[in-house]
């Protein structure tokens, strides 16, 4: 179903929770809520198992890993907060109407790759928690995680604030059971804080970007500029800069204990593992050695917390999928199919890597799931940069220079730190096997120029503003704005509806400019194609009266006409070729709105027409 243009993200909850209290208590109490959900992802079995391998293998070392990464989560949520409650538009649907159709569907795909991953390492990690609790075999924990995205789902009937309510319950779990954990470890402190100094090696790398996607997720961007507008909030500069103030606590409070969260991970880890030597890479394997470590009841907590984490995620992936397809493409579809097909798209290759490498695949799956989300992380950030220092989107809450500056060099590091990676993963891979270049450098070369486009086309567009603001202000003397004059105006008609329509603008045109109207109709039928003007069947025939009294209709109206009927497979092809042979002043062409897929189906004549001629073209459509 295809909402429309202007329809708002999470309509269903949209405006739901009233602000308005007079107690500062109150309405702080109102605002909490988005925040927390964003952080969930911030603690999901993703975080798990990067967590613990890089406490495991490098001890404290990551530590100033995990806090840059919250650091920048801190500002890029707060900028996604920013652009929700200013702009009334969640990111997604800031960049369909801002970028180009390709642009924005390159950015769709990229974030569908990213929810896939993500709702990868949270079936992967349901799937070991049930494994670890109940013994279930992992491919049936993984099975049993298709069926509890329904129960989840059936919390979005109660309302915003009962789904809330249950995700602050979980994460208050998760938080009790790492205090639990970090009781028992006792970790040690010079070490700790040791781990706060930024130190970096090739050894490391890999990880250190798995803990970057994993914290600094980049669909819960997508999801925080949605989740704010569940807010009602007066429109005044007062109100925005109230609810602005107000999560920017929210956002600080949620992300820091998601970041205490994660670091409780590692330092257990770090503590018990890689103190005594032993290298974990299995989220399973973690849990068999903390029970004689610290006892049953510890690994007991650590599975419980862990099947949480896996369950809270869903519920906020689920929301984060919708906002993300009707944002760039429009089209709504109910919550349960759309949750049905990502979790579907997850479990696939969640099968095939238990049945073909076991338990010891699933954590190499998960953490590379990671790196995933990492590599997808600039598609989302630069937009949000963009969009939140744009004075014209934001007014006077568009980003001062300092927070513009930390808002690139946050963007620097991730885009850095992802090309190093794809450079020395690629670099390694490619010693044994030299047809991974022949895949690597197409790809890599298209998603560069992809990522130097959003980087630079706000501007590019500037300039070509600036440009054709000259251009016309120059050599006239008539102002900056020159009337224009029409001698041939051209009409490509295809016997619907909305040919009266296109023929009563260019009909008003013509007779004030005094211009001839060309009319142009191409029979696409196989008979015509084969015989021409010879041809006459019923429906050629249909279609020449249907001319002639549209042709009478404007001779009436004392207009200049012209008729040409063209013989093609495709009406583009004729309608250019025609129109470079007459040169006309201006194209009046009518449109049905079809879009994106639709465009697979029934056709797109304008776009390839407006490309291949350097004419002004008025698309008419039909008024709703």
């Amino acid at each position: 179903m295809r909402s429309g243009p202007n329809a708002p993200s999470l309509s269903e909850v949209h405006s739901s929770v009233n602000t308005t209290h007079a107690s500062s208590w109150k309405r702080w109490f109102a605002f909490a809520g988005p925040a927390y959900l964003v952080s969930v992802g911030y603690m999901d079995p993703g975080n798990w198992a990067t967590d613990l391998q890089g406490g495991a293998q490098f001890g404290y070392q990551l530590l100033w890993v995990l806090a840059l990464s919250n650091g920048m989560a801190i500002l890029l949520q707060t900028l996604s907060a920013r652009l929700g409650i200013v702009s009334g538009r969640d990111l997604a649907q800031a960049c369909r109407e801002t970028y180009s159709r390709r642009v924005t569907v390159c950015l769709w795909i990229f974030c569908e790759i990213a929810i896939v991953a993500c709702d990868l390492a949270e079936v992967l990690g349901a799937a070991i928690a049930l494994n670890l609790l109940f013994h279930l075999p992992l491919i049936a924990g993984v099975l049993i995680t298709a069926a509890d995205t329904i129960v989840l789902l059936a919390l979005q009937r109660f309302g915003i604030r009962k789904i809330e309510a249950f995700i602050i319950s979980l994460v208050v779990m998760i938080g009790l059971c790492f205090v639990i954990e970090i009781f028992l470890a006792k970790p040690e402190i010079a070490p700790l804080l040791a781990g706060l100094i930024p130190i970096l090696d090739g050894k490391s790398l890999y990880l250190a970007i798995g803990i970057l996607g994993a914290t600094v997720m980049p669909h819960n961007l997508y999801l925080h500029s949605a989740l704010v507008q569940t807010r009602r909030i007066e429109d005044t500069e007062d109100a925005r800069k109230t609810a602005c103030r107000y999560n920017l606590f929210d956002s600080a409070v949620a992300l820091c204990g998601a970041m205490l969260v994660n670091m409780a991970i590692l330092i257990m880890a770090a503590a018990t593992f890689h103190a005594r030597g032993q290298n974990v890479e299995e989220i399973q394997e973690a849990y068999r050695l903390l029970t004689p470590i610290l006892g049953t009841a510890s690994a007991g907590v650590f599975a419980f917390a862990l099947l949480c984490s896996g369950q809270s995620s869903t519920l906020t992936g689920t929301m984060a999928g919708q906002i993300i397809m009707e944002g760039f493409l429009n089209i709504r579809v109910r919550p349960w199919i759309r949750r049905m097909v990502t979790r579907m798209l997850a479990i696939i290759p969640a099968v095939a890597t238990i049945h073909y490498a076991g338990s010891v695949g699933t954590s190499q799956l998960i953490v590379l799931s990671q790196v995933v989300l990492s590599m997808q992380l600039p598609f989302a950030v630069i937009p949000l940069l963009h969009f939140t220092n744009d004075k014209n989107r934001m007014g006077q809450f568009a980003n001062r220079r300092g927070v513009r500056t930390l808002g690139w060099i946050c963007a620097a590091i991730i885009t850095g730190l992802n090309s190093l990676l794809f450079i020395q993963q690629v670099t390694e891979w490619g010693k044994n096997q030299p047809w991974i270049w022949f895949i690597a450098l197409p790809v890599g070369a298209a998603v560069g120029w992809l990522l130097l486009w959003i980087t630079f086309q706000p501007s590019v567009y500037q300039w070509r503003k600036r440009y054709i603001e000259g251009q016309l202000g120059t050599g006239t003397t008539e102002g900056p704005f020159p009337a224009p004059s029409y001698t041939r105006i051209l009409v490509p008609l295809d016997h619907s509806p909305l040919d009266r329509l296109a023929l009563a603008h260019a009909a008003a045109l013509a007779r004030a400019h005094k211009a001839r109207l060309f009319l142009l109709h191409v029979e696409e039928d196989v008979t015509s194609q084969v015989y021409g003007a010879l041809a006459s069947t019923a429906e050629v025939e249909a279609g020449r009266e249907y001319l002639r009294g549209l042709v009478d209709a404007l001779n009436d109206a004392q207009l200049e006409i012209e008729v040409e009927i063209r013989y093609a497979p495709r009406a583009k092809g004729e309608i250019v070729k025609f129109a470079r042979e007459i040169q006309p002043d201006l194209l009046v062409m009518g449109a049905h709105g079809h879009t994106r897929f639709k465009d697979l189906i029934f056709g797109n004549t304008i776009d390839p027409v407006r490309h291949a001629l350097k004419v002004p073209i008025l698309v008419v459509r039909e008024p709703v």
